[in-house]
């Protein structure tokens, strides 16, 4: 990398790059005698870097700012062609609802306010163009109240942007920031608050489920309203400027050219729930909010940090796992780093952790921020390591009260966390949850834990990690053998089943044909022994065969799946399959899981069996005391609309090369056609055409690009046929899903006279069937747990409300065939309405 390159990058940070200084003066002053030199020689490849550097390392904004300051008192129309491209690429990042940018480049403009590069009142124009478009949108009658989302994002991108240039707007404008504040005030009047009920991480206790308590906006407000009162000072925001404001005074202001706001989509014809509800979702998606607090911590963790100051740093935090994504050593040192004069463990914990468990889903994976918190905790050994495992208890004392799809995250990365420190854990602080009953939230996070870390490491392993607390080992899975029904042990009666499994073993030997065996099966097994002991020996042999490893079983499924294919052409007996695959897998929920995920894959078994056999009565009573059953699940709808998006994407990609084909042939039959009307001569005659090796050449083309269009044509009409067939496919399994969960929530859910919302389920039962647990060695006392028919109805609404949030953008298509028969009739509980319609967005009344 080129020097100057390196300086622009690393400027603000300890480094060679700098020397022993750490003075953002000192950084600035050799960052600016260089870049002055290297735009005498490059300016075209210096603008472009520096705005780089400014988007993706936002944290160091005023640094950048200032620079560009700086070389504005030196070269006015390089520093023009800077604001003019922000300008550019703010107006495109509004067009395409770029959030991340619309965000970051409002930020930096404010940034060159502060370093006298650009005027303050066209500043001021643009804070009042975003704040005219948000209270339009929210008008009931001019706007489209629906679209609230894009309205608060933009009033959240201007607030969000005064910790960086409000004390220089209240000292250079007063009258219209003030103007400008106003006008934010006047929107909150309009606005509803915002309580999206169903992506809260908790049912119960948080800011976001009461109306009368504040939302994000309206929180932010107050945080700026208190940064106002101030005097707009800070901490947490370095004013590098101010050292050298004395040159910037002299420095010419640009103009910003007015913008223009996206606007949102004309409100529903149909002022209907459902299509309110669509477009508040489709909102919400465009224009997602970033950060939910989870407020893990006692108030005293952060209580010297003035209220502006958290969110500032939330959003250092958020932008650097943001554009660091792709390194996370990087991310973490700066994560580590942040330019604030004060301590931020703990806001950094919560942080990360509402990452974890945002709903609907976070920016990345889960294994992205489990390699980030690694890397904290390798790089602040002294503070890090104590801060998460107070994050994990914190949690876990809420366990009960945590969204499932929340809680599934939580386990996922715990168990990860732990297998890259050695699985060390105090379990004997948890020791007591062996106390509660089997359906006990903690109970089942704990042995859900347990069972992870199993498939991580061994089972060996993991019990002698819980030696301290030895008494754990009855959470832990069974050792991984598998229930093969016909080994050939000592003392036991050799049946006829036996023999044939023996000689079914035998033929798999021999690596005889699926055409072959299936052709024994029926004439030797079906006939004298049924369907039932014919699909246990098959099933019972070949798992057995393939039980080594994962590559085994797939080679068996691979080899011999036409066997439980034609055995199984029907749903009925698909669902038998699986129960006998879980059968023999017991004692393993991992090959359980991986078994029916590969004969998904090769079609041995449709989605809906596997609907079924969830929602079978073997299954049901288990929803509340273990995550397998709702890991097959959810791995049988991923299947199924991974393969529908890989079909959109492929007629994405065909329509394309369809296009770049018929120009092709088109400008081949232009081709064809001009040389056709030629004259030539041949042999001292006038021919019509050019020489016949041209001729002949052209015509060839002609053929080809006319057959590659037609190929791709027929492509392209395939694709669309699979993925109509498999949109088809979709709607009869949503129809499926949630008339099963409606069958088994209607069986067990109280009278709705007796249940109006979750919360009723809880205190229900609270006094009758609780039971309280004195702990040893100094604990509390723990609080009461509901009974066993309660936790059930919890944790499958739950489960309901975590699917339907999931595939929202999935469900929506088929909303009116759901409505009309799953969502409609007397006989639809409103608790299972009420999880949907929270999960969807869609209003209650």
């Amino acid at each position: 990398m080129s020097n100057w390159k390196t300086l622009l990058l690393r400027i603000g940070e300890k480094g060679p790059e700098y020397g022993t200084s750490s003075d953002f003066k000192d950084h600035i002053e050799t960052c600016f005698g260089v870049i002055r030199r290297e735009i005498e020689r490059s300016g075209d490849q210096v603008s472009p870097y520096l705005l780089q550097c400014a988007e993706q390392l936002p944290h160091k904004i005023p640094l950048y700012g200032t620079l560009i300051g700086l070389l504005n008192l030196e070269n006015e129309d390089f520093v023009r062609k800077i604001v003019e491209s922000v300008q550019a690429n703010f107006q495109v990042a509004l067009d395409s609802g770029n959030c991340n940018s619309i965000r970051i480049l409002l930020r930096f403009m404010t940034s060159l306010l502060c370093s006298k590069v650009i005027q303050p009142a066209s500043l001021i124009v643009v804070f009042e163009t975003l704040l005219s478009s948000a209270a339009t949108t929210v008008d009931e009658e001019k706007g489209n109240p629906s679209w609230q989302a894009q309205a608060d994002f933009y009033v959240i991108c201007i607030l969000s942007s005064l910790p960086w240039g409000g004390a220089e707007l209240a000292e250079q404008v007063p009258d219209e920031i003030e103007r400008v504040l106003v006008g934010i005030q006047a929107y909150l009047s309009i606005r509803k608050n915002s309580s999206s009920s169903g992506l809260n991480f908790f049912l119960k206790g948080e800011s976001e489920n009461s109306p009368s308590e504040k939302d994000f906006v309206e929180d932010l407000w107050d945080r700026t309203q208190s940064l106002a009162s101030n005097g707009w000072k800070l901490d947490s925001v370095p004013r590098p400027h101010l050292s050298f404001e004395a040159q910037l005074v002299a420095g010419k202001f640009h103009e910003l050219r007015p913008i223009k706001c996206m606007e949102p989509p004309s409100p529903p014809s149909d002022h209907s729930r459902e299509n309110i509800g669509k477009q508040k979702h489709d909102a919400l998606m465009r224009y997602p909010q970033r950060i939910r607090r989870l407020n893990i911590f006692p108030a005293n963790k952060t209580e010297d940090v003035q209220p502006i100051d958290r969110f500032v740093v939330e959003e250092y935090l958020l932008d650097v796992l943001l554009y660091l994504n792709g390194c996370r050593k990087e991310c973490a040192s700066y994560m580590a780093n942040l330019p604030v004069p004060f301590r931020y463990e703990y806001l950094m914990a919560e942080t990360l952790f509402s990452q974890i468990l945002l709903l609907p889903q976070p920016p990345f994976k889960t294994l992205y921020y489990t390699l980030v918190i690694m890397d904290l905790c390798k790089a602040l050994p002294g503070a890090f390591p104590a801060v998460v495992a107070g994050a994990v208890r914190a949690l876990f004392e809420k366990i009960s009260d945590l969204d499932m799809e929340s809680r599934t995250r939580l386990i996922l990365w715990f168990s990860h966390h732990l297998s890259n420190f050695q699985f060390i854990w105090p379990w004997e602080e948890w020791s007591y949850v062996l106390d509660l009953p089997k359906w006990a939230p903690k109970r089942v996070f704990v042995q859900e834990v347990l069972q992870r870390e199993v498939r991580l490491s061994y089972w060996d392993k993991i019990k002698q990690s819980i030696e301290n607390a030895s008494a754990l080992e009855e959470l832990l899975p069974a050792k991984a053998a598998p229930a093969y029904r016909y080994s050939l042990e000592e003392g036991k009666e050799k049946t006829e089943e036996h023999q044939l499994s023996a000689e079914l073993n035998r033929k798999v030997k021999e690596k005889q044909s699926a055409r072959d065996m299936m052709s024994w099966i029926e004439e030797t097994i079906y006939p004298v022994h049924g369907f039932e002991v014919t699909l246990t020996v098959v099933v019972q042999t070949l798992l057995e065969i393939g039980s080594k490893s994962f590559t085994h079983m797939v080679t068996v499924l691979e080899r011999y799946g036409q066997v439980f294919g034609k055995l199984c052409p029907d749903n009925d007996k698909q669902v038998m399959l699986l129960s006998q695959v879980s059968a023999y897998w017991k004692n393993n929920a991992q090959m359980t899981a991986v078994a029916m995920d590969r004969m998904m894959g090769y079609r041995l078994v449709s989605n809906q069996a596997i609907v079924r056999w969830v929602f079978s009565p073997e299954n049901v009573d288990q929803f509340h005391m273990s995550d397998q059953t709702w890991e097959i699940l959810g791995n049988a709808l991923n299947k199924t609309y991974n393969r529908i998006s890989d079909l959109r994407k492929d007629i994405s990609n065909i329509t394309k090369n369809v296009l770049v084909a018929e120009k092709a042939s088109a400008n081949a039959r232009a081709e064809l056609e001009a040389a056709e009307s030629k004259l030539s001569l041949v042999e001292g005659e006038p021919v019509l055409g050019e020489n016949p090796g041209k001729m002949k050449r052209l015509k060839s083309t002609v053929e080809k690009t006319g057959e590659a269009e037609v190929s791709l044509r027929e492509s392209l009409e395939a694709k669309e046929a699979l993925l109509n067939r498999a949109l088809s496919e979709t709607e009869a399994l949503l129809l499926l899903l949630f008339q099963s969960f409606s069958a088994v929530l209607k069986e067990r859910l109280p009278e709705p006279a007796k249940a109006r919302s979750l919360e009723d389920l809880k205190s229900e039962d609270e006094n009758s069937s609780a039971m309280e647990v004195d702990t040893e060695n100094g604990n509390p006392k723990k609080r009461s747990e509901i009974g066993d028919r309660e936790q059930w109805c919890l944790s499958t609404v739950g489960y309901l409300t975590a699917f339907t949030r999931q595939y929202a953008n999935e469900i929506w298509p088929h909303m009116e065939k759901l409505k009309l028969e799953v969502f409609s009739g007397e006989d639809v509980h409103p608790l299972f309405l009420q999880a949907i319609f929270s999960a969807l967005q869609i209003p209650l009344q």
